[in-house]
């Protein structure tokens, strides 16, 4: 059945709101676990529980995509609403997390087709798993991801929640880089719409940002994440382990996302290798010269 892009946005938004509803109840009249970032993950948790039941009643795991960008300013205002952080430090790290949640989302909604339209990566870990295709659905396309965005928000939870200025210049660094890599990320996505209107079959991308980087969206991304790791660095200097989201982040783009991404274009784009041969994967630079 196929559904206009105004009504599955709305069906999407449902979802949502739902999703957070449930969340909220929790924190409200579920019990309590004494540790604030608990009570919140067990309500993020939840909320996946919810969009992950609205993706298999309408058979399409696309349902979580925008959850990625939609949940992290919510546990933000939550965990702010709780905690007693230094003000500049959470109205700077507050800025830069909803600057980046609106234009993720937005073009997610731009680039949305409607609910007739699944992530192509989906079907295949679905097909893959076999007979266990509800548990990889479950657990690899919903609620791995909630997990690992939950991880790279830690850090905004302990700038948020912990009194004193820290380390000033460290913020004003972390706000700094965040804005750079979100602006980074949203001109490439800019780029990539521009090509896509124009493209033929066949056609590679290897214009702008994309003529110094295979995916500069992803490297934006993880700059995006690096980021809020600096945020709480600054408000805990002895704590390094908020980098593991950061981690986590690169782990994923440089084992999983990448390879999966270049092993389909190269599947159905015989030019991408000339790409390859003289465009950095990741990290953005200058294009190699290749000799004859």
């Amino acid at each position: 059945m196929t559904r206009s892009k105004g009504r599955s946005l709305a069906i999407v938004t449902v979802a949502y709101l739902i999703a957070v509803a449930v969340g909220y109840a929790w924190l409200l009249w579920g019990p309590a676990t004494g540790r604030l970032w608990l009570d919140t993950l067990i309500a993020d948790i939840l909320a996946t529980l919810v969009v992950f039941a609205f993706s298999r009643a309408y058979r399409n795991s696309s349902f979580y995509d925008a959850y990625w960008s939609v949940i992290p300013p919510l546990l933000l205002f939550y965990w702010w609403s709780q905690g007693d952080g230094d003000p500049v430090r959470t109205w700077l790290i507050t800025v830069l997390v909803v600057v980046w949640a609106v234009r993720l989302t937005a073009n997610w909604v731009y680039a949305f087709p409607g609910l007739h339209h699944e992530d192509w990566r989906y079907p295949m870990f679905r097909e893959r798993a076999g007979r266990f295709e509800f548990v990889a659905d479950l657990v690899a396309i919903h609620l791995i991801p909630t997990l690992q965005v939950f991880l790279g928000m830690v850090p905004v939870y302990v700038a948020v929640t912990t009194p004193g200025g820290g380390l000033a210049w460290l913020t004003v660094i972390a706000f700094v880089v965040g804005m750079a890599a979100v602006t980074l990320e949203g001109v490439a996505d800019v780029q990539m719409h521009r090509f896509v209107a124009s493209a033929r079959p066949g056609d590679v991308m290897d214009r702008g940002l994309w003529s110094w980087s295979r995916h500069p969206n992803y490297f934006g991304e993880f700059g995006f994440w690096f980021a809020l790791a600096l945020f709480g660095l600054a408000a805990a200097p002895q704590a390094w382990w908020l980098f593991a989201g950061a981690a986590a982040m690169l782990a994923m783009f440089l084992g999983a996302s990448i390879p999966m991404m270049e092993t389909r274009s190269l599947q159905r784009r015989p030019g991408y290798q000339a790409v390859i041969d003289r465009v950095s994967r990741f990290v953005p630079r200058p294009p190699a010269t290749v000799r004859a």
